[in-house]
């Protein structure tokens, strides 16, 4: 039987994927300040990777070492495609374990399930290894990554039955996205009776700053919230949400969750009819969605900062902002050793790594045009 605690977590998580920097480490004295935070305001989830540079180091010093063990729950992630064997890929789980300082881990993930990479955890022998790893009381509970579409995850769970949560990307721009299948995925979960925890639910901070038809409608209902409170309230009113996790950067986005999900309420039908309203205007938006998780960098034999130009772009497609797209763009490729858009070898790479499917080569194509005009 599914023995999460859902009734006894409160529905934000703290995602440690985009920690705030000082220079180029991780900021700890603010990262910690978050944290207490985090907890004083009744909240415990917290979520990190093996791949998420310095991050389970970060979660040892602003957390583990600061805090009971019991007054938290945390969550890793092991990434097999990274490995080139099955004794590398499970080491992953012993430095998790080190670098955060704990014996155990909570909810321990397999990372990033997708249709070009799921058959290498079987073929590891991961499933078999993270379910040991429960009964010896290492790991609380199994869950996995998800980033493809509603086929294969229905196969995966039909494989795996002993799974007990997944974690999804879902937000209301993606709801009715074929890319990313957000309701579709959703609706598998629930079929199997998983439990969910949502990632990108600002979709990278993109809605925290939506086309400007979008945020009139949120400030002409309720002038006081936040554009991102709206986008974290749609996913954490659904049903089976475990956690809804928020990557903050800053002491400022952590207080702004807070406000709203100390207390949460969910959608009233009024606000569920804006939300409807803000997906029709998203689906003729022309902005890429991109999430700034930064795979597609690892590798780029350009150095294209390509998240970067995107997120530039995306101020010019969706808001109109023309200078500041191209103040953002020079920003972002200033440096000898950076690339630009039209830099791109259109090796592939970029979006054989790429989550959202993005046709990243296309795209950094436009903006090459766009940027040279």
């Amino acid at each position: 039987m599914n023995n999460l605690p859902l009734e006894n977590t409160k529905k934000l998580g703290f995602g440690l994927m985009r920690l705030p920097k000082k220079g180029i480490s991780i900021d700890i004295r603010q990262t910690s300040e978050m944290v207490d935070r985090f907890l004083e305001a009744g909240f415990t989830y917290f979520d990190t990777a093996h791949v998420y540079p310095g991050s389970e180091e970060a979660a040892k010093k602003a957390l583990v070492d600061r805090h009971p063990r019991e007054s938290y729950t945390i969550a890793t992630k092991l990434y097999a495609p990274i490995a080139f064997s099955a004794d590398m890929a499970k080491k992953q789980f012993d430095t998790s374990l080190k670098r955060m300082g704990t014996d155990y881990i909570d909810y321990y993930l397999l990372h990033s399930l997708m249709e070009n990479n799921y058959k290498s955890y079987e073929k590891y022998g991961l499933w078999d290894y993270v379910n040991n790893l429960k009964k010896e009381g290492l790991i609380r509970h199994v869950g996995f990554s998800f980033h493809a579409g509603p086929k294969l995850l229905e196969q995966i769970l039909q494989e795996h039955p002993e799974v007990e949560f997944v974690q999804l990307q879902i937000n209301y721009a993606d709801w009715e996205n074929p890319s990313v299948a957000s309701r579709a995925n959703y609706e598998v979960a629930r079929k199997y009776g998983k439990y969910i925890t949502v990632m990108e639910p600002v979709k990278g901070g993109n809605l925290a700053a939506p086309p400007k038809e979008i945020l009139k409608l949120f400030k002409d209902y309720a002038p006081d919230m936040s554009a991102a409170s709206w986008a974290i309230r749609f996913v954490a009113s659904l049903d089976g949400i475990l956690s809804v996790l928020s990557g903050m950067s800053n002491v400022e986005q952590m207080q702004d969750n807070l406000s709203y999900m100390k207390d949460f309420v969910p959608l009233n039908a009024e606000e569920r009819k804006i939300i409807q309203e803000a997906q029709r205007i998203m689906g003729q938006s022309k902005t890429i969605p991109c999430t700034a998780c930064r795979y597609c960098t690892k590798g780029c034999p350009g150095q294209i900062p390509i998240p970067d130009i995107f997120s530039a772009m995306n101020k010019r497609i969706g808001n109109g902002l023309i200078e500041e797209c191209a103040a953002d763009y020079r920003k972002a490729t200033a440096g000898e050793a950076v690339g630009k858009a039209e830099d791109c070898i259109a090796c592939g790479q970029c979006e054989r790594a790429c989550p959202q499917h993005i046709q990243i080569i296309g795209h950094l194509k436009e903006c090459a045009e766009w940027m040279q005009g």
